[in-house]
């Protein structure tokens, strides 16, 4: 696996801390789908869709404990979905949107449409 992009090159460069992420011939329909079929996982994928920029995962309010929080995030990332930078002690989490739309179009945004209509009619994520 290879770094997703320059910022986190840049991290490097500054002695941070850089996490691996596939490069975009690495993401495979079938890791992509997998991440998103779990509920924990969607919910994450759900709030970064709805957010402006990056998000901490401090600012994420799942029902699990850390270390489950963790693992999600990871299976995220290492299926080329999110990109996590660290940017002081704070670790970033962004959508690769664009890498997702040039590999599978419209892919997310139906994922991401299905998951939001399912939420108006049964309820909460649970």
């Amino acid at each position: 696996m290879t770094p997703a992009s320059a910022p986190a090159a840049s991290t490097a460069e500054a002695g941070g801390r850089v996490l691996d992420h596939p490069a975009l011939d690495e993401i495979r329909i079938e890791g992509v789908l997998h991440a998103l079929s779990d509920p924990m996982r969607l919910r994450i994928v759900r709030e970064l869709a709805a957010a402006e920029g990056e998000l901490t995962c401090s600012r994420f309010e799942l029902p699990v404990s850390k270390s489950t929080s963790t693992h999600h995030f990871r299976v995220l990332r290492e299926s080329g979905i999110i990109q996590q930078i660290y940017r002081g002690t704070a670790k970033m989490n962004g959508l690769r949107r664009d890498d997702l739309e040039a590999l599978f179009p419209g892919l997310l945004d139906s994922v991401l449409g299905a998951a939001n209509r399912q939420v108006r009619r049964v309820g909460e994520d649970r």
